[in-house]
């Protein structure tokens, strides 16, 4: 497929750059940047998260259920971070609808 597209402003200032400093052509940094942002939308760069998810549990933090409840553990962590509401899941949101 052939596009002809428009790069401005910041777009063609982060295109020259990533061109310059990689040295790669433009039309290879657009295909890598395509080929980027697809596999985040579809949900592969999540694939990290699941390489990390094998060193849960294997530190020497002192607690006994961090790889059994790690998601709980990592949404608290990162809901005390960004300052949310940490999500309810596992033994806290069964011990909550019992209340």
């Amino acid at each position: 497929m052939r596009v002809n597209a428009r790069f401005e402003g910041v777009a063609e200032q982060q295109v020259t750059y990533l061109a310059t400093t990689t040295g790669l052509k433009v039309s290879d940094v657009l295909r890598d940047s395509v080929d980027f942002y697809y596999r985040h939308v579809r949900g592969e760069s999540a694939s990290g998260l699941k390489h990390f998810s094998k060193m849960i549990g294997q530190g020497h933090s002192g607690r006994s259920d961090i790889s059994g409840n790690y998601k709980a553990h990592l949404s608290d962590s990162l809901a005390a971070k960004y300052n949310l509401q940490p999500a309810q899941t596992g033994a806290k949101a069964d011990a909550k609808a019992k209340k």
